[in-house]
Parts: C-alpha cells; sequence; structure tokens
C-alpha cells in the first residue's frame, strides 16, 4: 500500500522541481524528503527520480505517480477537513510529544483535563526529548510537541509556532547534611503551577565555583550541556564522574555522597529525594514551550490539547 506521507512529498517535489523547496514547504529536512522518495522507490519497485546536475527531475513514471498523488492527497486533506467539521471534538485522535520531567509533573494534568472536557477524544503520549520531538512534529508523527530551550530567544524552526507554557528554573542539588547554599538546605514542598520547589536554600554565595573541586553527576552527552556551560561560566570545568539521566538515581547518587549536581525544577516536582538540599541558580532559566507547525487555524483536536497544557500549567 502506498504510504500518504510519501505521496505528500512526491508532489511537493513535483510542484517545485527541487528537494529543497519542497522541504521547506513540508517543514522537513532535506535528507527526510530524500528517504520518503527513497522509500518510495522501493514501495514501487519504479524509478522515480533521476539527478541531473546538482539538481532531481522527475521520470516518466515519477510524473504520471505524482499526478496522482495531488490528487490522492487532495481527497485525502479535503476528507480530512470535512470530518473534522462534522465530528467536532465528539470523536478523533491527538498525539503528544514531551520530554520526561514535562510527562511527570504538567502533562498529567493537561490529559485528564482533556479527557473531561472531551471525553471521545483519544490522546496518544511519546516520551522523547525536543530535537526528536521536533523532528516527529515536522514530519507529521505527532500533532503537538512539548519542548524547552534554555536561551532568552526561542530558536526559530520553520514552520513550528511555539506557546510559552512557563518558565522552569534550575537548582544546584547536594546532599542534606551539605546544604548547596549559605542556609539550611530544605526539602518539602514545590509551588503549583510551576517548576520551581517552594522549601529551597539561598543561592551559594560563591555562585558554582563553591563546587569547584566536587565530583559532579551529569546526564548523557548531549543532556549535560546545560550542566557544563553553567560551571565553565562560574570559571571551572567540571569533573564529570557519573553520568544518567535517570532523576531517582541522580539523586541516590547525591544522598551516597557520590558528588553534586543541577537539576531543572519540574525534575525536582516529578521526584524529590528527601535528603538532598537544593539551593536555586539565578539566572539559569528553562524556558518551556509546546510547538505545533503550519499556519492557523489550528484542527479542532490540536487547538483543545493545547488548552489543557495552558491550563495545566
Amino acid at each position: 500500500m502506498l504510504d500518504i506521507v510519501r505521496l505528500r512529498v512526491l508532489a511537493a517535489v513535483a510542484r517545485h522541481g527541487s528537494v529543497t523547496a519542497a522541504a521547506r514547504e513540508l517543514h522537513y529536512s532535506q535528507p527526510s524528503v530524500s528517504h520518503h522518495l527513497a522509500r518510495l522507490e522501493a514501495e514501487t519497485g519504479a524509478k522515480l527520480v533521476q539527478r541531473v546536475g546538482r539538481g532531481i527531475r522527475l521520470t516518466e513514471t515519477g510524473r504520471l505517480l505524482a499526478e496522482r498523488a495531488v490528487e490522492i492527497v487532495g481527497r485525502v486533506d479535503s476528507a480530512a477537513a470535512e470530518l473534522s467539521a462534522h465530528v467536532g471534538l465528539r470523536a478523533g485522535r491527538v498525539r503528544l510529544a514531551a520530554f520526561p520531567s514535562a510527562l511527570g509533573t504538567f502533562v498529567p494534568a493537561a490529559v485528564s483535563l482533556l479527557a473531561r472536557r472531551h471525553p471521545g477524544l483519544e490522546l496518544r503520549l511519546t516520551e522523547t526529548e525536543p530535537p526528536e520531538a521536533l523532528r516527529m512534529l515536522r514530519e507529521g508523527h505527532v500533532d503537538a510537541a512539548v519542548v524547552f530551550h534554555y536561551d532568552c530567544t526561542a530558536p526559530e524552526e520553520d514552520g513550528v509556532r511555539l506557546l510559552h507554557l512557563l518558565d522552569d528554573p534550575s537548582y544546584l542539588v547536594t546532599p542534606a547534611s551539605a546544604p548547596a547554599g549559605s542556609g539550611a538546605a530544605t526539602t518539602g514542598n514545590t509551588t503549583p503551577g510551576t517548576g520551581a520547589p517552594t522549601d529551597v536554600a539561598p543561592p551559594p554565595a560563591g555562585g558554582l565555583a563553591t563546587h569547584r573541586g566536587a565530583r559532579w553527576i551529569g546526564g548523557c552527552e548531549r543532556c549535560r550541556v546545560h550542566l557544563v556551560n553553567l560551571c565553565t561560566r562560574a570559571g571551572f570545568e567540571p569533573e564529570i564522574a557519573f553520568t544518567t539521566d535517570d532523576v531517582v538515581a541522580v539523586q541516590a547518587l547525591v544522598v551516597a555522597g557520590m558528588g553534586v549536581t543541577v537539576l531543572p525544577g519540574l525534575a525536582l516536582r516529578a521526584h524529590r529525594h528527601p535528603a538532598v538540599g537544593v539551593a536555586e541558580l539565578p539566572g539559569s532559566i528553562r524556558h518551556i514551550h509546546v510547538a505545533t507547525y503550519g499556519e492557523p487555524p489550528l484542527p479542532p483536536a490540536t487547538a483543545a490539547l493545547l488548552e489543557a497544557l495552558t491550563a495545566s500549567v
């Protein structure tokens, strides 16, 4: 059976005569467009495109299939629009990708709210980090993605629209017996609707540099970038003694005296070991958005999901 996504890619290539332009229209990467074309050729057993200099052109078979693809894609889009208008939010499906600490905090509240408001709507969740979530969004595998970034300005992505949900502070995490800040470290509650615990020590008097001689617990190569950048700004390179992305394991290692770490507030809301102390790191904010793609208006189910996410934070 022919894949509708690959037919849509072929139709875009035929319309623009270029992989680059087709990728721009579809909000895909160029390698993704080339991959879909190759898979479509494998599925049909026919040569659909051929290289001409630095570009490509459709073969006669490719042009024939592209003409049919335009018709098929148009009919599918029309049917989807008619069905959406007819059914509204009484039925249907919406797909969300989100990173672990979002899934462990405000996303379940949004899921519950969406189910109460629209009990016929099916929600599918995928746990993944922002780069993969955005790729899935651009390729049409999800309808929305909860993502984050640490810069003051949200990164620009062609066709991707960002709705701000909340700001998530970062915290130095140490054993409670070795206060993280200048006061006694405490444990307990968090502030509802934010990423911030309520019971934190004052910021370390000397900043992170106070712990320059400590061993550090970091995440995977990509996930530890923020920790390394913070320490670099404080004037030292951290000694990463242990590596894990599991927030439960990270805090257990801290309590065992194996090192110190930095965690975002949402991670501490998702799980807070009773024997850790935390101190907020001023100026270290993780900005959390829900991303969609395409021009407004959003499909009704996606719009309802965004309303539930906004209400949950």
